[in-house]
């Protein structure tokens, strides 16, 4: 006999109360990173799913070159004036993975540095984008994700859209020499459409000390509203995994360093022009 509308309202209130007591009693677990996979799965990643899948739609393929169990460092392009390609692909990914596998964000110190922000960013386990952090992790055999674009990526005017940043001095290749954990680059499209930024005010980004203060066709004239992402469409794909167990001992040479890099980037520029080619409107079903 299927269930009554009823008794699943009265399942999901002692399941929602049962959670609230071991959260006020302190009976959870965390990493030594203050990652909370519970609080993850049960809270962020429900709220995280109605944008990805409702209000952007988004269409993940390539999951298969995911590591089932092991280490991976996933590499991904970074866009959209705020970080939400971050969240998106942390939570599609869980939800789409056979082994519903949680994505350990590399995170920029400013976010660590704001109140709130910083202890979710925690709890949903991110942590600071710095290679002992990055290491660790991949030591453990977790996946872990980072966008090396930074503030370059999501920070850039609409009119230099799916054009990728330069990724710096390549610490995550470093990273992933160092442990022989293969890279898995990934390309997002549909950020850059949330919160086109057609101009950033330099002076009051110095003021408020930001790297950036943008404005769009909808922010800061719409005040808090202006915050409300445009309902773009999102591709993501996970493109074949580039190995470095055979490149373990040249972690510390910088054209190595730099020809991986290189072919990371070049990977996820082109997949993102394939990406495009496959999504003629932005806003598209």
């Amino acid at each position: 006999m299927p269930d009554r509308p009823a008794d699943d309202w009265d399942r999901r209130v002692a399941a929602g109360l049962a959670f609230l007591r071991k959260r006020l009693s302190g009976d959870y677990e965390v990493d030594e990173f203050g990652f909370d996979p519970e609080l993850t799965g049960k809270v962020l990643h429900p709220l995280l799913r109605l944008l990805y899948r409702d209000w952007f739609r988004t269409e993940v393929t390539g999951m298969e070159h995911v590591p089932a169990d092991t280490a991976g460092l996933v590499v991904g392009n970074h866009s959209g004036t705020v970080a939400l390609d971050a969240l998106i692909l942390s939570a599609a990914l869980h939800d789409q993975h056979p082994a519903r596998r949680f994505l350990r964000l590399l995170g920029a110190d400013l976010v660590f540095r704001m109140p709130v922000v910083s202890e979710l960013a925690r709890k949903s386990g991110a942590t600071v984008a710095c290679n002992p952090d990055a290491e660790r992790l991949l030591g453990a055999g977790e996946l872990v994700g980072v966008f090396p674009e930074g503030y370059k990526g999501i920070g850039k005017l609409y009119s230099d859209r799916y054009k990728l940043q330069r990724f710096g001095r390549g610490g995550f290749v470093s990273a992933a020499l160092r442990t022989g954990t293969p890279i898995v680059p990934v390309a997002i499209v549909g950020a850059e459409e949330t919160y086109p930024m057609l101009a950033d005010i330099k002076p009051l980004a110095r003021l408020l000390k930001l790297p950036y203060f943008p404005v769009t066709p909808t922010f800061p004239w719409l005040g808090p509203l202006g915050m409300v992402p445009l309902p773009s469409k999102w591709l993501i794909e996970f493109c074949p995994p580039i190995p470095t167990a055979h490149l373990r001992d040249a972690a510390d040479d910088p054209l190595v360093v730099f020809n991986l890099a290189d072919q990371v980037r070049e990977t996820i520029q082109q997949t993102v022009h394939q990406l495009l080619e496959r999504r003629p409107d932005p806003f598209g079903p």
